[in-house]
């Protein structure tokens, strides 16, 4: 009784159910075929077609009469048509095979559809089901879904990290390539972010939670990849539209071919070699590998129709910080007015007529640092500690670690400008040279030309004055990624040819960083929504544009653009959300990748579409021209449909 129970259960499923009608189906053709050829039985042998063709129908018919329900006509009416036909004809064996290799057509499509999504399957079975976690000096093994945040849990060398969060303490190296792609193991130290999915090589560590269940990156990783694959790529959606009238020109072509030739035989076999099978299934089997393969290297897709689009992109502009560079300035020299001795300890300041002077960080590790550079440093930090912008830490970090810098008591941010703050009733100012100007700051003259120098060398400047008095000044460099320089000439070869520096930093600092990596046109000093305006023009001149970056200030031109492209979005769920394309890692050659990927999915297409409208067409003139028939026209048709299947499956593997 359990065992028929089993059986009954396991036929709900489609993809079994079709199995077992194709084996019982399959079995009544060799045997009506194996009695015609010992005892020549005419009668059992259409018995059993007649049962053959009737078995492999019955789920056709279904799909069929659901079709009709909902007002849509379907591949399997044609073919119920033709079967049904065939038997009133009694061509049975031809009603037999049409049933038949259609059904294991479906069958077949649906396992190598099944395929196609194991990445996804792969995603799901990197994460532990379970998380040992230390809970009043003991140790007990819970769900990894019921581990709340705070919660230390322990992570054993070789197991996979049940959780994002934090190591608390321990040292190891991850394999973190389910989440970003990049197959070297990253060095892991307490303070360090992990992942859940990801593998402890060979260390024991401790890690504290911060997202687990569902909340984790790697959840959101399937998830966005599950969407992805269902969501319909524009040329999918008018091959569906497309599909809608094509099923009913080819029921009245058959129509008309009977009335003209009055061969019922031609007219039912037009309608099994008109199926748009192959059609149908020709850009969903591109995109589903395609979005796959792309997840495996740490590139997340948001859909079909960013997947084609970004096929077709002409033009790619950059942000400069922290997607062209590493986005972790460092200061690297201070601008001063040294002060005057006028005796008794007194200093004089000045700076009117006083040249500024220079001094790298470097050189200062070796010397005694002049006081003027710790006072710059009080006011700078004091205004710098409110802000959230990568230079701040930069600023902050050059803080001797005994300095005690009090909190502004108000704050103020100039996008793309500078910060304002106050503090002991006096008024702090920290920016670019046009926003001190703006501010009626007077600089002078010879921090003029230092600012300007160290423009020259791609430095980034940032000045400060106390009470509309100047302070002095720091230069801060970012270092170009060491694979910019590839990525941009890669992006070239594939065919980009207008590449784009857009940033709010200074004319000569951009040109310092765009001749450095290989850009040739810049825009610099502009503001977030000049971003967006420059996209927008470029997308009047009739560039299909990517815009890439990692900042909320570049949020405007991701969204205007025709991809928006996110770097390094591991752990960063609004990246992940809202990009078109997210970079896990912040590995630059994974954005020509990305673009690989999809040109070579946009071929593919193509590649299949033409493959399934010239089967059809060579099959209905060789209708028309009596060399093809019913079930030779059904066998062609189905080897075009799994032709076209395993042609999308190559892009697992490019």
């Amino acid at each position: 009784m359990k065992s028929l129970q089993k059986l009954f259960s396991g036929l709900r499923n489609p993809t079994k159910r079709k199995k077992a009608l194709l084996v019982v189906s399959g079995s009544l053709i060799i045997s009506g075929w194996t009695v015609n050829y010992l005892w020549g039985s005419t009668v059992l042998f259409n018995t059993l077609m007649i049962a053959s063709a009737m078995v492999a129908g019955m789920e056709i018919v279904r799909r069929a009469w659901q079709g009709l329900k909902n007002r849509h006509t379907n591949i399997e009416l044609l073919v119920t048509i033709a079967a049904a036909g065939g038997l009133v004809i009694e061509v049975y064996w031809e009603a037999a095979a049409v049933t038949f290799l259609f059904l294991l057509g479906g069958w077949l499509e649906a396992r190598t559809m099944s395929k196609t999504r194991k990445t996804l399957r792969e995603l799901i079975n990197m994460a532990p089901d379970t998380a040992l976690v230390l809970d009043d000096g003991s140790r007990r093994e819970i769900p990894a879904r019921e581990v709340r945040e705070g919660m230390l849990v322990l992570v054993k060398p070789g197991s996979k990290i049940p959780v994002d969060g934090i190591v608390d303490s321990g040292s190891t190296a991850v394999d973190e390539s389910a989440i970003t792609g990049e197959p070297i193991p990253a060095e892991k130290q307490s303070g360090s972010e992990v992942f859940a999915g990801s593998l402890n090589k060979n260390g024991s560590i401790l890690v504290q939670t911060t997202k687990a269940g569902s909340d984790t990156t790697l959840a959101r990783i399937i998830r966005r990849v599950e969407e992805a694959q269902e969501e319909k790529a524009p040329t999918q959606r008018f091959i569906e539209r497309f599909a809608r009238w094509y099923t009913p020109a080819i029921v009245a072509l058959s129509i008309i071919s009977y009335l003209v030739t009055q061969n019922l035989e031609l007219a039912l076999t037009l309608l099994v070699i008109g199926c748009p099978g192959a059609l149908v299934i020709s850009t969903p089997i591109s995109i589903i590998s395609g979005i796959g393969n792309a997840a495996k290297k740490g590139i997340l897709i948001k859909g079909g129709e960013y997947l084609e689009n970004a096929g077709k992109l002409s033009a790619i502009a950059l942000d400069k910080t922290g997607t062209l560079t590493e986005g972790q300035p460092k200061v690297t020299e201070f601008v001063y007015f040294q002060r005057e001795k006028i005796g008794m300890g007194v200093d004089k300041p000045t700076q009117s007529n006083k040249e500024a002077s220079v001094v790298s960080v470097a050189d200062l590790r070796e010397q005694y640092r002049p006081e003027e550079i710790d006072e710059l440093l009080y006011w700078a930090g004091i205004a710098e500690m409110a802000s959230e912008h990568p230079l701040a830490d930069a600023i902050l970090d050059e803080l001797p670690s005994l300095s005690v810098i009090p909190e502004a008591d108000n704050f103020t941010s100039h996008t793309g400008l500078g910060i304002e703050a106050s503090y002991d009733r006096k008024r702090i100012l920290a920016g670019n040279l046009k926003f001190l100007d703006q501010q009626g700051i007077f600089i002078g003259e010879t921090v003029g030309k230092q600012v300007t120098k160290l423009a020259g060398k791609g430095r980034t400047t940032v000045l400060v004055a106390v009470d509309d008095t100047f302070v002095g000044g720091m230069g801060l460099a970012d270092p170009v990624r060491p694979d910019a320089r590839a990525m941009i000439a890669r992006l070239r070869e594939d065919g980009i040819n207008r590449i784009v520096m857009l940033t709010g930093d200074a004319l000569p600092v951009a040109q310092a960083i765009s001749k450095e990596v290989g850009i040739g046109e810049v825009h610099a000093g502009i503001l977030p929504d000049q971003k967006n305006d420059i996209i927008q023009n470029m997308q009047q001149e009739g560039e299909k544009v990517a815009m890439i970056g990692d900042g909320i200030n570049d949020a405007p031109a991701l969204a205007t653009a025709d991809i928006g492209i996110a770097m390094g979005a591991a752990g960063t769920d609004v990246a992940i959300e809202t990009a078109d394309i997210a970079l896990m890692s912040d590995k630059l050659m994974n954005i020509p990748e990305a673009l690989r990927i999809s040109k070579q999915t946009l071929r593919n297409i193509h590649q299949n579409v033409a493959m399934a409208l010239l089967t059809v067409g060579a099959l209905l003139t060789g209708v028309f021209m009596g060399s093809v028939h019913m079930a030779a026209g059904m066998l062609i048709h189905e080897l075009s449909v799994m032709l076209v299947i395993l042609n999308g499956m190559r892009l697992r593997w490019l």
